[in-house]
């Protein structure tokens, strides 16, 4: 259906152009469709299972059933140099330093996390807007960065569904 491609083009826009800390903008975005869609859902489902984990293939069978997703994650996000000490050290860390590689890339500053929390509360916005039912999922970015769906090293997913009843209400 056009009108989800054209929903998840402008959640891309809406991601990207979202304020940021300091003007700068390490908030990357992906869109998926098609069989990279279901071969996600079965991929979740799998994960969850190999790793003993809940509500994968409850999100997994989500996913699946959706039209599209769209990935919105952090690729290589520089600290501001602000000193905040939200990320729990007393200078901002370096990038690419001490980082421990796990279901994502860490440390992440917060203050980039809340850019890209800001990027998909913008996203999810423009869905609402645009009467596409849609939800904000965790496991669909891990297991999206684990296939390789998105160069990101910390990302969210956003599938997306049109139909007479909201696929994600009923859990």
């Amino acid at each position: 259906m056009s009108a989800i491609r054209t929903t998840a083009e402008l959640m891309e826009a809406a991601a990207v152009t979202a304020p940021k800390a300091v003007g700068q903008n390490y908030v990357v975005t992906a869109i998926l469709e098609g069989e990279d869609v279901l071969r996600l859902g079965e991929a979740m489902t799998a994960y969850g299972a190999e790793k003993q984990k809940k509500n994968f293939d409850r999100d997994g069978a989500n996913t699946a059933a959706s039209e599209a997703v769209v990935l919105i994650g952090l690729k290589d996000a520089k600290p501001p140099g602000i000193n905040c000490a939200a990320c729990g050290e007393e200078q901002c860390f370096a990038i690419n330093t001490g980082y421990a590689e796990g279901e994502f890339l860490g440390p992440q500053c917060a203050i980039r996390l809340l850019d890209m929390g800001i990027a998909i509360g913008s996203a999810v916005k423009t869905a609402q807007i645009m009467n596409v039912d849609n939800r904000i999922m965790y496991r669909i970015g891990v297991v999206a960065r684990r296939m390789g769906l998105i160069d990101a090293d910390f990302v969210m997913g956003i599938p997306l569904s049109i139909s007479g009843k909201s696929i994600f209400f009923d859990r």
